[in-house]
């Protein structure tokens, strides 16, 4: 399952458009809508996490979102082990649908390969002593608007 998370700026004529209907229905997309504001006639803003089979599916329903005027800006979440904490236990992996949390076999010790996550956060909430953590990129869009 891919998935990522976005900001979408919906264009005050388009406020009204069923997109997240159209996401599930044609292009095979699972949301979660992390924050919203808006309103009939005026901009509108969503923080929203998308999971689709595959990257396609994603892509082309972000694509289809382009072309009805919505902007797009992928929201730059980090994913941060503190290796202190971490007692090996494993059940992070159990939840890592992108591989970037393992076990390495004969060691069996638990391998976090930044690179390979997506920043869906599913492994935080399942680390018994939360040595998961999720952080956003110093380059991220994410604004102090954003988050009251």
């Amino acid at each position: 399952m891919y998935t990522q998370i976005y900001v979408l700026r919906f264009p005050k004529d388009t406020s009204d458009q069923p997109f997240i209907y159209r996401l599930v229905k044609e292009y095979d997309i699972e949301f979660n809508i992390l924050k919203a504001d808006i309103l009939l006639q005026r901009e509108g803003i969503m923080i929203i996490e998308l999971k689709g089979s595959s990257k396609a599916n994603v892509i082309a329903g972000l694509d289809y979102l382009k072309a009805m005027g919505v902007k797009i800006e992928r929201l730059a979440t980090r994913i941060r082990r503190d290796d202190e904490n971490c007692f090996q236990c494993g059940a992070c992996t159990g939840v890592c649908s992108s591989g970037a949390l393992f076990i390495e076999r004969p060691s069996m010790a638990v391998v976090f390969d930044a690179e390979k996550c997506t920043g869906c956060s599913l492994c935080v909430p399942i680390c018994p002593v939360r040595a998961m953590a999720v952080s956003l990129h110093d380059d991220s869009i994410l604004s102090e608007e954003l988050l009251r």
